[in-house]
Parts: C-alpha cells; structure tokens; sequence
C-alpha cells in the first residue's frame, strides 16, 4: 500500500532470521586508531545486530559477490566473521579504516567524526553493495536488498490543505530516524512530536493542487511500515555551533511501536532494545564515544574501545543515549 510492488525481490524477508543462530560470549574490544571511537562503535552495533550478523556469517554474499574492488558488505562480512570467531582480547579494524575515503569520503582515520553519520554511510554503502550487479531496477526493488529488509521502513507525510481539506500522502523509505528532543524527556514522548501534525505556512506555504495557490497546510508523518530493526538517532546537536543538548532522555527497554503507525489498531508493535550508542562531551565536535550491547549470550556489555566488561540492564538504561538500536 502507498508505493508500486517491485517488479524484483532481492532478498526474501522470509530468509530473514531474527534470533541468533548461536550461542556465545562477545567477541574482542576494537583499538582505537587515533580518532575512530565513533567507527568502532557502529561497528560493534551492527556485528550484534542479530539478523545482520546472522546473513553476514552464512558467507552469502561473498560467495556470490563479483564487484571488482571496495565492497562495504564483504567488508562487514569478513569484519563480523573475525570479530565474533576471535579469541584476541581486541582487534584492530584495519578494512574499514583503509577504506574509510570510500565509505564516506568527508571521513579521515586521524580526525574525529560523527557516529550518526559513520553509521549512515555505512548503511548506504552496504545498500549500493547489495545493488551492485542490478542495474534499471525500480524504486521499490531497490528497498527489497538485504540491508533494507532489515532496517528498512516506510514513512506515510500527509498533506491537508487547511483551506480546501484536500488531502495527499506520500510515502518514503527510512533506514533510520532522526529525532528532535529540545522539548522531549523521553523516547516516547519524542516519538508522540515526531507523529504530531506540524501547520506550515509563511515561507514554507504550499501550492494546494485544488485550491492553485499557496496555501496553509497541516502535514503530519506517521510510521507507515515497521522495519525488522529500528534505528533512532536523537539529535543533541543544538545548532551549527557544535553546541550540545545534554539533557536525560529516558528510553525503555522494550518499545511499542504501534501509537506512531498511520494505522493505530491492530496489536502491539514491540521492539526490544539491543544497542545504545552515547557521546560523552561538552560540544558535539569533540568527546567520546562507547556503546552498549547485547551479546548473544543475552547478556549486556559495555564496549568502550578495546574494553568489553560485563553490565545491568539498569547501567544501559541510565545513559545519555545518543543512537538507539531496537529489534522486533
């Protein structure tokens, strides 16, 4: 509903596995090359993100990759596969930074950068990845790779014109969520802002295709379908300064989704909370990041560089949370 069926399938989300297919404690700490605290922790993130992990070791896409060069999935794949079967207390990730230009060419190994923004040219490379070999397809075969199968989802924007009532909706594929918390004290009630009709008008009016001028309008985005692993970046960035908003989010450990879907009946959407990413540090320009995440074992570390050490759950949900990384 909302956007054409692909004409192609390129992954089954049947073949989808969210449990872990084994057992085991977590793998090694990632040294940390200089400035690439924030590379090391999306890394970890997404080696522990089940369904990820899962299709990276069956070795699928290796096999069956003929891209000359840089590959970002190859790249995870051998990443993940060294990191999960290692006995070393700590690895360096020396693929990723060698390839660091061509993941995203504003990063440089000596200079520090953005975690957010590691993870989304991570996510976009390993989805060019995925494509790579297809050309001509669709848009909505490209959201049928692997990468979108699991953290994809589908935002509904809805337009109503304020003067005339007429109504549009759009739809638009989301790997992430980016949310504004200058005003929440919670995950939830940012999500509750994020859903709320916002009225445009002045310069952001919109040109009514009934009415046939600028008008005000009412648009409100909802969550239009649900991704296999939620993604949210909580924007503590206050301005172009580097200035920071260092206030306490309060986040759950398990998470309904349903309240922010287009559709709000229906049973339960719960998610469970895998990974948190914080940044500790007066400005966003500089600090340090570590995260936290669950092993397979169902057990929680804190990783912080080379250190792995064991936590609470009460330690995960006490942190000044920068990424959150939810599983259905």
């Amino acid at each position: 509903e909302g956007m054409t069926p692909p004409q192609r399938i390129l992954f089954p989300p049947e073949e989808i596995c969210m449990d872990w297919q084994q057992r085991q404690r977590p793998g090694p700490g990632l040294r940390n090359m200089g400035s690439t605290c924030y590379i090391n922790v999306i890394l970890q993130c997404l080696t522990y993100t089940p369904p990820l992990a899962n299709y990276l070791l069956s070795r699928e896409h290796s096999q069956l990759c003929f891209q000359q060069g840089f590959c970002m999935m190859c790249i995870m794949e051998a990443h993940v596969r060294k990191v999960l079967r290692s006995s070393a207390s700590a690895i360096w990730p020396k693929a990723v930074i060698r390839d660091l230009k061509l993941i995203g060419e504003e990063f440089e190994p000596d200079t520090a950068g953005d975690a957010f923004e590691f993870l989304c040219c991570a996510l976009k490379a390993m989805q060019k990845a995925c494509l790579s070999g297809s050309s001509n397809l669709d848009i909505s075969s490209q959201t049928t790779t692997i990468v979108h199968q699991i953290f994809g989802g589908l935002l509904k924007s809805r337009v109503t014109c304020l003067r005339c009532q007429a109504v549009s909706d759009s739809y638009k594929a989301f790997l992430h969520i980016l949310l504004d918390i200058k005003e929440a004290s919670s995950l939830t009630a940012a999500l509750e802002d994020f859903v709320t009709p916002k009225q445009l008008d002045g310069k952001n009016c919109f040109k009514c295709s009934k009415c046939e001028k600028k008008v005000t309008i009412s648009k409100r985005v909802t969550v239009h379908h649900v991704p296999k692993v939620f993604t949210v970046c909580l924007e503590r960035a206050a301005d172009h300064t580097g200035k920071k908003i260092s206030t306490f989010v309060e986040y759950p450990e398990y998470l309904d989704l349903l309240p922010y879907m287009s559709d709000i009946a229906g049973e339960p959407l719960l998610y469970s909370l895998y990974a948190v990413v914080v940044h500790s540090g007066d400005t966003c320009l500089d600090g340090h990041f570590f995260c936290y995440t669950k092993a397979s074992n169902g057990l929680w570390y804190k990783m912080d560089d080379e250190s792995v050490d064991n936590c609470g759950i009460h330690a995960v949900l006490g942190q000044q949370a920068y990424l959150l990384f939810y599983a259905r």
